[in-house]
């Protein structure tokens, strides 16, 4: 045991070396407190933020506020407008930095523009500048950040990461810009009226569901930006539900719809068609309880099989004859409606939470009802 441990001791001592060269290997960077305008966040979060991008990095040894405490403490330009080459080489040599970095940030016109120098403190040269316009979305801001520390250092960001945040004077012809994407699982409950409720009130042995007429909905929404401006995106959308299944039922349905979602609150409109099949007979209510109990339905066959049919008079039933729903029929047809929703997408950093209340017409029918989804964005 002894010499086990002896072994890992020698062994941890003998990496020491490689890692200090490995440290002493790396230049210095320290972040200098940045120009911020018209945008409510402090010079010291942003200049923070851009230290973490920094050392998410690995390319240099990255020195924090309380590195720099000492020397921010003993020059009050430091820390308020050292923004120029002179200041910002003195700042540098005070702190025994290889390099330093320099940023400003701007909102105007809908648009945040994020510049970022980094200058050589032995050369009092600029070596790398960066600019980018992004969209106004302050609550962005980290990741703005990202984008310009890791594209000054040729390291690639992914397209669609940066595409849902940069500017672009021409957005119309843009997919992703500002996007809400909330392709996932969905949750709800609907209550039936007219034709339906009746199906699913009616006994079992009436061939109705037997159910309240209302049930929860479980299902999957697909969606597909095709236009998207910073305040205005169109969408395509696919949801596919079953209901009832905690009352023992299953009743399946697709529908295809258009949505347009309005600003950076996720407020969403979204209308069209929805598509469901049934069984269905041909018969009757006996309303007036002229052949039974008041209410009943009797299928066509189910008459002509009764005492009340005369086959040699073939009298007809004093109730016109129609196509009803019935889930002992034998002949399938497809359900058709039109569907609206409304609602609003909620952020909780990166989890969308679309929450949406939805009608649906149909003949003779109609239902209402709350869905919930939830999906988590992907930088």
């Amino acid at each position: 045991m002894k010499n086990q441990v002896l072994t890992l001791v020698i062994g941890l001592l003998s990496c020491l070396p490689i890692m200090a060269q490995k440290s002493e290997g790396q230049q210095s960077i320290a972040v200098a407190l940045p120009n911020i305008e018209n945008i409510d966040v402090s010079r010291e979060i942003v200049a923070k933020l851009i230290q973490i991008e920094l050392i998410k990095i690995d390319k240099y040894k990255v020195y924090d506020e309380f590195d720099m405490q000492e020397a921010m403490q003993s020059n009050e330009l430091f820390q308020n407008n050292c923004y120029g080459k002179r200041c910002l080489a003195a700042l540098g040599k005070e702190i025994n930095a290889d390099f330093i970095l320099s940023s400003s940030l701007l909102s105007f016109g809908k648009r945040i523009v994020i510049t970022m120098k980094i200058m050589d403190i032995e050369s009092q040269q600029v070596i790398n500048t960066h600019v980018m316009e992004f969209v106004d979305q302050k609550d962005e801001i980290q990741r703005m950040l990202r984008i310009l520390v890791r594209q000054m250092h040729d390291i690639e960001v992914r397209p669609e990461t940066l595409a849902k945040i940069a500017h672009d004077d021409r957005p119309i012809v843009k997919s992703n810009i500002y996007r809400i994407d909330n392709t996932g699982p969905r949750v709800g409950y609907s209550l039936f009226s007219g034709d339906l409720e009746e199906f699913a009130s009616r006994s079992r042995n009436q061939g109705g569901l037997g159910i309240f007429p209302g049930a929860t909905m479980i299902g999957y929404q697909f969606e597909k930006q095709y236009v998207g401006t910073e305040n205005f995106s169109a969408l395509g959308e696919v949801l596919v539900t079953v209901s009832g299944l905690e009352q023992g039922v299953a009743i399946p349905s697709i529908i295809f719809m258009h949505g347009v979602r309005f600003g950076k609150g996720g407020w969403e409109i979204a209308f069209g068609p929805g598509f469901g099949f049934s069984t269905v007979s041909n018969g009757f209510f006996d309303t007036e309880g002229l052949y039974g109990n008041p209410g009943n339905y009797w299928t066509e066959g189910e008459f002509r099989r009764s005492e009340h049919y005369d086959p040699v008079q073939n009298n007809l039933p004093l109730y016109e004859i129609d196509e009803h729903l019935d889930r002992r029929g034998n002949t399938f047809r497809l359900n058709t409606r039109f569907v609206f929703a409304a609602g609003r997408t909620f952020r909780m950093g990166s989890l969308n939470l679309p929450v949406n209340v939805f009608y649906s017409n149909m003949r003779n029918s109609s239902m209402i009802g709350l869905s919930i989804g939830f999906n988590v964005l992907k930088d």
